[in-house]
């Protein structure tokens, strides 16, 4: 079994999880079989409603609709024979024994010898799905446990069972990695696996220190959340964004399925003082965003619950003084974790204090009895639950003698790898320019190179081995191997500014054999910081939102006209002024997930980083023709199209797919990235200065009468129109006829025009206020 690659694969079970499955193996470009029970009504009814499902899902479960097609429907009764065809069956239905024992006995008297099987079960061991099975068949079997949404969730549990062929696990990880985008964590056959495990025991703590603090579900969120390097969602938005049924299902089967003395049993359903008011909840039908409302309700969610009482009663905004502090931490690249246990209220602190103490040390007692390698917790933590760090890197950061503090403050005992730690020093180090972690086959462990899949980079890691040629608060310019240069952005949010664009300008000037940007944060950049342009806004201070806006612009031009390749590599979001940076590359090496455009528009403004230039001539190089290239601009920068995925957003040209490439795995992009800025180097030189004609104020007659309609059919606001309107005067010569020009600055300054003229309107003024301060976009 050297080939990595299955051939024909299927899908047993169409559920969330299941869809989602044969949604990604579909998104890879593989044809799959998607099976499941006969309907009611037709005989494939079930699959085919999963199928319109996928469809359907926000976010987008497919990458583009028409991988639709790649999904081939069936049931068992009817088309059981077609998986003697398969060398790949997931099963991923009902967690109940009896019935996956029974489907297994059915699978091995249809498939072949060679085909391997694996279960998606998150909490029933392998030695009892097997253990009525041969052995040639528990050779060719083990868990592949995905996490949902398959398509954003990155972590991949691969269990082995003690027969499973290693050749089996290595064909998976590799077509898991490979194929499927996955970041794949091995694991032994222990209750809860590594991600689960870990992550909800962490939000069973919270959510227990909660209660015992007196905080509100608010503090909270916030306290356990971004300070701490997790989600936003933190603790009871997580439990109202899964679903508080799902939530409770787990925290009971972990608790059914964990040995007798783990300390998740002293969160769990029997001793957590919030658990009788989630059976009130789940009773009553509040069971998160899918129902009434959960923690949160309301419109907007701007109701929030008495975790004592269960009353609704208005949401608080308001954030904690420790929270507001480890943003501004954060914001100038301070460590957060010290503020969180020594700043704010008392009750602020015990909660952060004893949190991180409990859950910390629960992840060192897992070493080395379920991994003896702390990345392999890390990962999970990061790749399934979108940690920033892991547990162990977050005890490195603290230091071992601090979290051992917290843990004997909090009546926990301090398991043997927290105090190897202290004795030793810190899980992770660098040595001769390699980062190395501890491995505990040893009771004090020995460092050993991180492990990671051939052709994979993290610059989390990566970064800890360099220092910066250049680093403010807001962006790092590194030097590579090969004598390259990376772009990170590293602000809150990744929200451009002056600092940004700085080092932006710095390598275009330092730009030794070829530039890359890139950073691997969860979203790359959904824009400009809107903080900033609201507070010029708010004084009047055009001439400075001018000077800004021409910063930007010219660090773009010098990034395009850079004497080397540019390569973007963007994952997650990369939207307005992010976009504009990645626009101004040679090319893109983009994650399949990421969502690409100008936005804008939505917020009452243009793009003025050169976005709107470059689309234009982006439209002209696809139609020839500069007048459908103006409109096709106008329109999709007006509407503040994106493209979900570089698929969906090449049919914007904001992707160009024969030149652009778009990767499964974002541990990737770096890796591909630099091969293609050294495949361009030879003879490379940069982009032709652009001669480009601007239609003539004709089209500007159309463009107001089409607007003016969509505003007496109340397709659109009055405001809109004015947008739109200026949106026009970038890519139309509105003072006469079409108009043949050569200088790129020209179309610069417009944008610039146009974004200060509508910064001046009160009805933008709003708009941009509402978004920063009220969570979404007005429309007026």
């Amino acid at each position: 079994m050297t080939n990595s690659d299955f051939k024909r694969i299927a899908v047993i079970g169409a559920g969330t999880m299941g869809s989602g499955i044969a949604g990604q193996i579909a998104n890879a470009g593989h044809e799959v079989l998607l099976l499941d029970l006969p309907g009611k009504n037709s005989r494939n009814e079930v699959t085919e409603n999963a199928v319109t499902r996928l469809l359907k899902s926000d976010p987008p479960a497919l990458m583009h609709k028409k991988r639709a097609a790649l999904i081939k429907v069936g049931n068992i009764e009817d088309d059981f024979d077609k998986l003697a065809e398969c060398d790949w069956i997931v099963e991923a239905i009902v967690e109940r024994l009896d019935i996956k024992k029974a489907l297994y006995q059915r699978l091995n008297d249809v498939i072949s010898p060679e085909c391997v099987v694996t279960s998606n079960t998150s909490t029933i061991p392998i030695k009892l799905l097997v253990e009525d099975m041969p052995q040639d068949f528990r050779a060719r079997f083990a868990i592949t446990h995905y996490f949902n949404p398959v398509r954003y969730m990155r972590l991949l549990e691969l269990v082995r069972g003690a027969d499973t062929n290693p050749a089996v696990m290595d064909r998976l990880a590799r077509y898991n990695d490979e194929i499927l985008g996955k970041g794949v964590v091995q694991c032994g056959d222990t209750p809860g696996f590594l991600g689960n495990r870990v992550g909800v025991f962490a939000l069973q703590v919270g959510m227990d220190e909660a209660a015992k603090q007196g905080l509100s579900v608010e503090e909270a969120d916030a306290l356990m959340g971004r300070p701490m390097g997790i989600p936003k969602t933190g603790i009871f938005g997580l439990y109202d964004l899964i679903g508080v049924d799902l939530m409770s299902d787990v925290v009971d089967t972990l608790g059914s399925i964990l040995p007798d003395g783990d300390a998740f049993h002293a969160v769990g359903r029997k001793d957590n003082p919030v658990m009788p008011l989630i059976n009130k909840m789940i009773a009553s039908g509040y069971t998160g965003q899918k129902g009434l409302g959960g923690f949160y309700r309301g419109e907007g969610e701007n109701t929030a619950i008495d975790l004592d009482t269960g009353a609704e009663r208005p949401r608080n905004k308001i954030l904690p003084e420790s929270a507001v502090l480890a943003a501004e931490a954060q914001a100038e690249g301070r460590e957060t974790l010290g503020l969180m246990i020594s700043e704010g209220e008392k009750s602020h602190q015990t909660f952060c204090r004893n949190f991180l103490g409990r859950v910390l040390s629960y992840a060192a007692d897992l070493i080395p009895k379920v991994t003896a390698s702390p990345q392999d917790i890390d990962d999970a933590m990061k790749l399934g639950f979108n940690w920033i760090r892991g547990p162990f890197e977050m005890i490195d950061a603290l230091s071992a003698d601090q979290v051992a503090e917290l843990a004997t403050n909090a009546g926990v005992a301090i398991p043997p790898a927290l105090a190897a730690s202290q004795k030793n020093g810190p899980f992770y180090t660098v040595e001769n320019g390699v980062l190395n972690v501890r491995r505990f086959e040893t009771s004090d462990g020995v460092f050993a190179p991180v492990i990671l899949p051939e052709g994979t980079v993290r610059f989390s890691f990566t970064r800890q081995t360099l220092t910066p040629i250049l680093r403010n608060k807001a962006a790092s310019l590194y030097a590579l191997d090969g004598d390259l240069r990376l772009i990170e952005f590293h602000s809150k949010a990744n929200a451009l500014t002056g600092d940004s664009m700085a080092v932006v300008a710095a390598a275009a000037e330092d730009h030794g054999k070829g530039i890359l940007v890139h950073n691997d944060a969860q979203h790359y950049s959904a824009g400009v910081d809107l903080n900033h342009f609201y507070a010029l806004i708010e004084e009047a201070n055009w001439n400075g939102i001018d000077a800004f806006l021409n910063d930007f612009q010219q660090a773009c031009i010098a990034l395009k006209y850079a004497p080397v390749p540019v390569v973007g590599a963007p994952s997650g979001l990369g939207l307005g002024g992010g976009y504009e940076v990645l626009v101004h590359c040679d090319r893109l090496v983009a994650h399949s997930n990421s969502v690409l455009g100008l936005v804008e528009a939505a917020v009452g403004v243009v793009p003025s980083g050169g976005g709107v230039k470059e689309t234009f001539f982006r439209w002209h190089a696809a139609t020839g023709d500069w007048r459908k290239a103006a409109w096709n601009t106008w329109m999709q920068v007006g509407y503040g199209q994106t493209g979900a995925s570089p698929e969906q957003a090449a049919k914007l040209q904001y992707f160009r797919p024969d030149v652009d490439q778009s990767v499964m795995n974002r541990d990737k992009l770096i890796t591909k990235a630099t091969a293609l800025i050294h495949e361009m180097q030879s003879g490379y030189s940069a982009p032709s200065k652009p001669v480009f004609t601007l239609p003539g104020n004709e089209l500007l007659t159309e463009m107001d009468a089409f607007m003016s309609k969509g505003v007496a059919d109340k397709m659109f606001y009055p405001h809109d129109k004015t947008v739109a309107m200026e949106i026009a005067t970038i890519v139309v010569n509105p003072d006469g006829p079409e108009e043949l020009a050569q200088i790129e600055q020209d179309l610069l300054d417009r944008e610039r025009a146009a974004f200060i003229q509508l910064a001046k309107t009160p009805l933008t003024r709003e708009r941009i206020r509402t978004m920063l301060f009220e969570g979404g976009a007005v429309r007026n």
